[in-house]
This record gives C-alpha cells, structure tokens and sequence, in this order.
C-alpha cells in the first residue's frame, strides 16, 4: 500500500524528486546566506533570491502536477502543506537576508558569533530534513530525524533569548536601526521553527500511511 501510495506512478516519482530538489535548494541558500555572515559580504547575499526563484519554479511544478492527480486524495493536503512551509523557510530566509544588508555593522558585531552559530543549526537542519523526507520514502523510522530536529531549534531558542538579552542593553536613538536589527533576528530564527513543523507534517504523512 505505502509502495502505491508514494511510488507507484510515474507523476508521483517525479514530484518526489522534484520535492527532494526543492529542500536541496533550501540547503544551498542556506549554505550560501551563512558563507555572506561569516565573510562580512552583504552583497553576496543576492544568490539567496537567486535560489528562491529556483525553488519557486520547483514549488509550482509540485503543486501543478499534485492537482493533476497525483497521489491518493487522502495524502494531497499534507504534501502540499509541508511544500508550503518549505517555501515560508525560503521567504524567512529571503527576508533575513535583504535586512542584514541594512543592520548597522556596530550593532552587529554584538551578536555576530550568536547569528554564526543560528545559520549554521539552520543548515543542518535543512540537511536534517532533506534525511527524514528520504526517510519517509524509504520507509524509515522518522522519529530519530524528528528528535533531532527539534534539538536543533531549541538550540536555536536559547541563542536567539541570549542575543535578545544582549541587544536589550544597547541604547537607541534611531527606531529603524531597531527595526531593522529586530526583524533581522526574527526573519532568522524562525526559519528553524518552519524546519520544525515541515518535519512534523512528514511524521503526519507517515502516520497517514500506516
């Protein structure tokens, strides 16, 4: 039944690479937004757009063909869904993107080492996630990824409360440095929340199947 379900045609074995894809590329703009924060380039943060409108054409293709037919109408839903948060992960990560362009360097120097340490658990929990996906179509056993993806955000829940505390003591005087530097942290942080519930929907889907 699982064999039917995930793999039995040829349209579903083409979204299933196409969904594989999707969250490579997620993998790679993260890879490549981490690669900006450590050499200090802010220009060099554009390739994240780049990748985002890879993925946006990926995103589209997965959802045209799942409202062709593909897969059983029970299942439809939390595919999609799980491709919608993916693609919220791009949008976070777009927009952490564009506002560390404008977060004055002062301030972030603060929290520079902390944002290291948050991109690099992103990353590898994008790696996580693309490892439970193939895990789901493999059969696996889903709830060792799961684990160890949300050890992974509350690690990054800790850092974002240490950085919070950190900025909190910085005296102000212009509102959009503040804005700025907040929504940075925030775009950031909630990249592994999305992670996070993306994983949960594959154990929905696994769960759907049993």
């Amino acid at each position: 039944m699982i064999n039917k379900i995930i793999s039995g045609g040829k349209l579903e074995k083409k979204i299933i690479e196409n969904i594989k894809n999707h969250i490579k590329i997620l993998c790679s703009a993260s890879e490549c937004f981490g690669n900006s924060l450590f050499t200090g380039n802010k220009e060099s943060t554009y390739c994240v757009s780049d990748l985002e409108r890879e993925a946006d054409t990926i995103r589209r293709e997965i959802i045209a063909k799942i409202h062709e037919g593909a897969f059983l109408p029970f299942i439809r839903p939390n595919i999609c869904k799980f491709i919608e948060i993916v693609d919220e992960a791009f949008d976070n990560l777009e927009d952490a993107a564009f506002e560390f362009r404008y977060v004055r360097e002062d301030l972030y120097n603060i929290i520079k080492s902390d944002c290291e340490k948050i991109v690099k658990i992103n990353s590898t929990m994008c790696e996580l996630l693309l490892v439970a996906f193939e895990t789901l179509i493999e059969k696996g056993d889903l709830r060792e990824k799961n684990l160890a993806i949300r050890v992974c955000e509350k690690q990054i829940d800790d850092i974002k409360f240490d950085i919070i505390e950190k900025l909190r003591k910085v005296e102000l005087n212009n509102f959009w440095d503040g804005k700025i530097i907040s929504d940075f942290i925030e775009y950031l942080t909630k990249i592994s929340d999305l992670i996070e519930d993306a994983s949960d929907y594959l154990y929905i889907i696994e769960v759907s199947l049993r």
